[in-house]
């Protein structure tokens, strides 16, 4: 159902218990202000918005180091040979 927003902000009890049915969507100047709906469906939501998440390269690197740091260890990188073929390089 569509309330106003000083409609919404007096039958509040009314609005609440409307929830059980369908969202409440309340309305500032025809401009949707606000959806109260059941906590249920907030719930299944933020479980859905945290798997949408997708972590990137970056953030795997960051866990590393931090996992580094924390584990008090560190990744040794072997130097680079210095007759290695770098085709890229090459013009």
């Amino acid at each position: 159902m569509n309330w106003k927003l000083d409609e919404a902000q007096q039958k509040l009890p009314e609005v609440i218990e409307a929830i059980a049915s369908e969202p409440q969507l309340i309305f500032k100047q025809d401009k949707l202000v606000a959806a109260i709906i059941e906590p249920k469906l907030f719930q299944d939501f933020l479980a859905w918005h945290q798997q949408q998440k997708a972590s990137s390269l970056a953030d795997a690197f960051a866990e590393l180091r931090q996992l580094c740091a924390e584990e008090n260890y560190i990744l040794e990188t072997p130097a680079r040979s210095s007759d290695r073929h770098m085709p890229f390089a090459e013009e």
